[in-house]
């Protein structure tokens, strides 16, 4: 695959991220959305943030998408999956990924107060980690952001 591809594959997975990150936000969760796709771009598995819905603080986009992947496939380990979401991940959501094995990470808008790929620190360049994964950032950032800004916008001001 060459750059250009790459570079469409690229938005047009996080442009499924991004549907994900609606239904979220249309269910008042959090306007997060994750993929998960293999090399050739065929979508494994989506999730988006339910942790209101399923009272639960680990239904991050990113779990709920790496839960239906391991089960689709049957293994624990996703090693040549790639995994697509709207929001920098948290060091839960990255660890978990470390974990699976997950061989590319791709996110769009920077999460300056809890983001682990670059934003707090890179947790996925640890060296003494005995995964890293390739991690590509800031794709569809701006669709990205607007869709969280505007989400809380809306939350302060029913909260006044």
């Amino acid at each position: 695959m060459d750059n250009l591809e790459s570079v469409n594959l690229d938005l047009r997975l996080m442009q499924l991220a991004l549907e994900q990150a609606r239904l979220a936000y249309d269910a008042g969760e959090v306007p997060v959305g994750a993929v998960v796709c293999n090399a050739n771009g065929d979508i494994i598995s989506t999730g988006y943030n339910r942790t209101i819905m399923d009272h639960d603080p680990t239904a991050h986009a990113e779990i709920v998408a790496l839960r239906q992947a391991a089960r689709i496939m049957a293994n624990y380990r996703l090693p040549e999956l790639s995994l697509y979401v709207t929001l920098e991940p948290c060091a839960m959501c990255m660890g978990a990924m470390l974990h699976a094995r997950i061989s590319r990470v791709v996110y769009g808008a920077l999460d300056p107060k809890t983001g682990v790929c670059s934003s707090v620190c890179s947790l996925h360049q640890i060296p003494q980690l005995n995964h890293q994964t390739q991690v590509t950032g800031g794709v569809l950032a701006t669709e990205c952001g607007a869709m969280l800004r505007q989400f809380f916008r809306e939350r302060r001001a029913l909260s006044k």
